[in-house]
């Protein structure tokens, strides 16, 4: 029990029972000292109005990742202090269950370089209307940058080679792609595609998609922290409310596995680093 918990605890046996203090503590083993004690904390309401306001803004992030935001606002605060308030305030996110992997995870060997290697996979999900609609999601396994991000009713082999050639156009191409054994992937259109443009294809093992753990990792925050959390009255809605995440995802999400940088910033970080070991062929 906490100490607000024992403080309770006895307020609520004097009231019911008709016993004194000193005697309700002595029954239980509470002290008296610390059922008398009143916190000189200071109540910090401007804090705790903000950081329910980030956690109603993101309602899938954690005490962690709404700290580093506060700390981005300048916010003078440690992070016992935000997961006290956190705990206080009832933000804990709900946890959802989900499927246990059951076989032996086998990580990809990782990537030494941006623009190497990306991992591309789809997700659905459902308009208001009950129509459904796929998006097809590519990341920069190093940088962990989400590229783009295509939504359409329906997405052939054809759309993702318009795709890729759209963003060789904007942004270059990588060496190698990770997929899995779909139509679209193993589609003659992507398999020419790749041949001419000359990036390697990768696909994964049929009915194992912890080897695409990129994608599968990427899509499950897409999933969780937009799908989920949003309802699409029509494609174009959408559209827009991916891209906004997408947008955000990479410039103000912070990452764990970057150091608590987002993609963004760790990109920059790459590119402004004086004998950095990464090619300027790699950094677009």
């Amino acid at each position: 029990m906490t100490a607000e918990q024992r403080r309770t605890a006895v307020t609520h046996a004097c009231t019911t029972a008709g016993l004194s203090e000193r005697r309700v503590c002595r029954y239980t083993g509470f002290a008296r000292t610390s059922q008398r004690y009143r916190s000189r904390r200071p109540v910090r309401t401007a804090l705790r109005e903000r950081l329910a306001t980030l956690a109603l803004l993101r309602p899938r992030w954690g005490y962690r990742r709404l700290y580093r935001l506060l700390r981005r606002e300048g916010q003078r605060v440690n992070r016992k202090l935000v997961y006290r308030l956190y705990r206080e305030l009832g933000l804990a996110v709900r946890r959802r269950r989900r499927k246990r992997v059951a076989v032996v995870r086998q990580p990809l060997t990782p990537p030494t370089a941006p623009q190497v290697r990306w991992s591309m996979d789809f997700v659905s999900d459902a308009l208001a209307d009950g129509r459904r609609f796929r998006a097809l999601t590519f990341v920069d396994d190093f940088t962990r940058e989400c590229p783009a991000i295509e939504v359409d009713h329906a997405l052939s082999g054809e759309r993702v080679v318009r795709v890729l050639e759209r963003l060789a156009q904007t942004r270059g191409l990588p060496d190698h792609l990770v997929c899995d054994n779909g139509p679209e992937f193993t589609s003659e259109a992507l398999d020419i595609w790749a041949h001419q443009r000359g990036v390697r294809l990768h696909f994964i093992e049929p009915g194992k998609p912890v080897q695409n753990a990129f994608a599968e990792s990427f899509n499950g925050r897409l999933r969780d922290e937009c799908l989920n959390e949003s309802w699409f009255v029509s494609l174009p809605d959408a559209r827009a409310t991916i891209e906004a995440w997408r947008t955000d995802y990479n410039e103000v999400r912070p990452h764990s596995s970057l150091g608590d940088r987002t993609p963004t910033e760790f990109l920059r970080t790459l590119k402004a680093s004086a004998g950095s070991p990464f090619a300027p062929a790699n950094l677009t």
